[in-house]
């Protein structure tokens, strides 16, 4: 890791400490909601192929550009959703019994390509037990100009545009694989899926493609948005989990806490992974309780409101976008009106 990259301006904290009985009592009730969500977990599970399937058909049916799409951008999203509950079960919390991480293969993982439960496992694992020290394989992926902000909107658009068009994939695949970890044995799951499993999974896959002339939809309405819409949305959900480049091992100066409004988790659905803070806090939490944490959070006064962020418009414009001199500042930005 080049030391020079490194930009050591933490962020505002937004976790307060001092309260201790305060923080006490919300850790007491925060243990009893530890513990895997599998009807939740199921439910998002069948919501994002429901919603896959819809869009797909939809858009065989109607033989419109406009239709196909949205068809395209409706199967990103899902694909991103699939990411996220392969997340979840990394971290138990879709199923802790033996044949979580398989249903979490077979209908998430596997079908997004490069990505597994067991593999998955060894980078994130790593990156929670490792936080931002030089064993955190997402910290030193991360390090560098890339994902420095704030950065100007030219970068920005550079880099979200290389992502709609693919540019970035094989960096993206290389940064999930174990390897990334290096750390192969220390976070081995208690019921790893046979390996021929997955050859199974696609051999089973291209003989149904085969068998119904399906290889074109297949490209147009899987790979495509695969390669170009989910991987924008893994650039925005990398961006606003923390910022980078920060020498610093606590959580407070680099994770973010954003809150979406009702359209944004509409739109772009993400399993609150933008309250990220709080699943670092506490990562034996599903997906669904982290709302009631934050709630707890913020009626307790534990929160600093004003480093709260509220919805991507505001994440951009405060977080990620360099801000422009005022016309009224002269160069050495003093206020002159």
């Amino acid at each position: 890791m080049d030391i020079s990259l490194i930009n050591r301006e933490a962020l505002p904290p937004i976790i307060k400490s001092g309260d201790r009985i305060r923080e006490a009592e919300i850790k007491t009730h925060i243990r009893s909601l530890v513990g895997a969500r599998p009807l939740l977990f199921i439910w998002q599970l069948f919501s994002a192929w429901c919603v896959i399937a819809a869009a797909i058909t939809l858009a065989i049916w109607a033989e419109s550009i406009w239709v196909s799409l949205l068809a395209i951008f409706l199967v990103g999203t899902r694909q991103n959703l699939l990411g996220l509950l392969v997340h979840e079960q990394v971290h138990r919390l879709g199923s802790r019994g033996r044949y979580g991480d398989l249903i979490t293969n077979l209908f998430a993982a596997y079908p997004l390509l490069v990505l597994s439960v067991e593999g998955y496992a060894q980078v994130h694992l790593a990156h929670h037990k490792y936080f931002y020290t030089d064993k955190d394989p997402d910290f030193a992926r991360k390090s560098g100009p890339e994902w420095s902000i704030p950065m100007s909107g030219r970068q920005l658009m550079r880099l979200f545009f290389g992502d709609i068009f693919g540019l970035n994939i094989w960096r993206l695949i290389r940064g999930k694989r174990p390897e990334a970890a290096g750390m192969r044995d220390e976070f081995r799951r208690r019921n790893p899926t046979p390996k021929w499993v997955r050859f199974a999974f696609w051999t089973i896959v291209a003989a149904a493609l085969s068998l119904s002339g399906g290889w074109s939809y297949f490209l147009l309405y899987w790979i495509l948005p695969l390669l170009t819409v989910a991987q924008c949305l893994v650039r925005l959900g990398a961006l606003s989990e923390h910022k980078y480049n920060v020498n610093s091992t606590e959580l407070n100066d680099s994770t973010h806490l954003i809150e979406l409004s009702w359209w944004e988790r509409a739109l772009l659905p993400n399993l609150n992974f933008t309250l990220h803070h709080y699943h670092h806090m506490y990562p034996g939490l599903s997906f669904s309780t982290l709302p009631l944490v934050h709630r707890m959070y913020m009626e307790a006064g534990l929160v600093h409101k004003e480093s709260v962020l509220h919805g991507y418009g505001d994440f951009f414009r405060r977080r990620v976008l360099k801000s422009q001199p005022s016309l009224f500042q002269d160069r050495s930005g003093v206020n002159v009106d």
